[in-house]
């Protein structure tokens, strides 16, 4: 997924579930998407997180 594609789709999430939502790099160099408490990887792999409480 592109970095818009990943980006757009993280901010929907973050404001459909009212939930953090992490962007990441997988192993494979793709972006994902997933909310932030059931991300279990390498913290270093984070590239944004989309906080729906934050300013």
């Amino acid at each position: 997924m592109s970095s818009t594609d990943a980006q757009a789709f993280a901010l929907s999430l973050a404001k459909t579930l009212m939930v953090v939502i992490v962007i990441f790099r997988a192993g494979d160099g793709t972006l994902s998407v997933v909310p932030a408490d059931e991300f279990d990887g390498d913290a270093s792999q984070i590239i944004r997180e989309i906080d729906p409480f934050g300013s």
